[in-house]
């Protein structure tokens, strides 16, 4: 609770803050409704008609507290471009998103957590450094690279897996699973790399402790001292690390969308920055900060339970 009330503390000030900035910028970036609906054909007199109708003429602060009013209602507003509900059209854009992300997510921790433990439990023997370089390797492919191998080997060249496209889980899980595989494989690379080396650092130091050698001291067989004292004490970095993945398999999601033909949130927000479609780019950044803090939050919460030194920090 102590950790679920600090959090949240810190969340309100930073939400705040974000969403006056993203507000901000469409001030500061010049674009009205009338210049995207009009083009070259805008003159000052029907710029400020359709300016005024979109309350655009008030002043600044009494259309940041309407939109932010808004905001906390799950009214992100409506598109410049096409009139349409910005909120509705995120919904469709996050579902696909969110499936790649989370499963990538899934990947990462499940080969991460497994080849950080392996290379622990064989510290300094060639399986520790043959994981170590592997890891090393993988961290350094990009997500677009692998992505295109992936295509053009297990789609293209052996028809496993569709190449582009998305079906929603409602039409059947395994052609919903199929469609978002090799995109989640393509963006887990990077958060297997990073979980695996830094859970394999924290159980190496936490086998040093001194009530790791206090506990083979009293007699408490390999596998207690394991569960019960390394692996809680050492797994903090890597779950420290998931904490800022999340946010980069979303970012990543914008490319590897283009390379896998997904409309997902990445295409969403660059086709609403591409259209000049403010209000779309400002409901893309309130979603985003939204979903990282959250995702954080339940880090912040895991860590506090699963290991006792985080706890005792706060």
């Amino acid at each position: 609770m102590r950790i679920l009330a600090k959090s949240v503390g810190i969340f309100v000030p930073v939400f705040l803050v974000a969403t006056f900035v993203t507000f901000a910028l469409r001030s500061l970036s010049g674009l009205t409704p009338a210049h995207l609906q009009l083009g070259e054909s805008a003159t000052p007199e029907t710029v400020a008609a359709i300016e005024h109708e979109w309350g655009l003429d008030r002043p600044f602060l009494t259309q940041y507290g309407d939109w932010f009013a808004g905001v906390l209602r799950g009214d992100l507003g409506v598109s410049w471009y096409n009139g349409a509900d910005i909120a509705s059209l995120l919904l469709q854009g996050a579902i696909i998103s969110l499936s790649v992300a989370g499963l990538a997510l899934v990947i990462g921790v499940i080969f991460g957590f497994g080849f950080g433990f392996l290379a622990a439990a064989r510290r300094t023997t060639w399986v520790d450094r043959a994981i170590t370089g592997f890891m090393t390797f993988v961290s350094v492919m990009p997500s677009f690279v692998v992505g295109i191998a992936l295509v053009a080997v297990f789609a293209v060249g052996l028809g496993w897996f569709p190449s582009a496209g998305f079906v929603p889980a409602e039409r059947g899980l395994g052609l919903w699973l199929a469609h978002i595989t090799l995109p989640a494989i393509a963006l887990s690379f990077d958060t297997v790399a990073d979980v695996a080396r830094q859970l394999r650092a924290g159980l190496v130091a936490a086998y040093r402790e001194n009530y790791v050698t206090g506990a083979i001291v009293r007699g408490l067989g390999p596998r207690r001292i394991f569960f019960r004292h390394v692996l809680r004490n050492g797994m903090g970095p890597a779950l420290s690390v998931l904490g800022l993945k999340f946010p980069a398999l979303l970012g990543g999601a914008v490319v590897t969308e283009s390379i896998f033909g997904m409309a997902g949130f990445g295409k969403f927000a660059a086709d609403s920055a591409q259209r000049g479609d403010v209000p779309a780019v400002q409901g893309v950044l309130v979603v985003s900060v939204v979903v990282v803090v959250v995702f954080n939050l339940l880090v912040n919460v895991i860590l506090a339970r699963v290991t006792p030194a985080s706890a005792r920090g706060v």
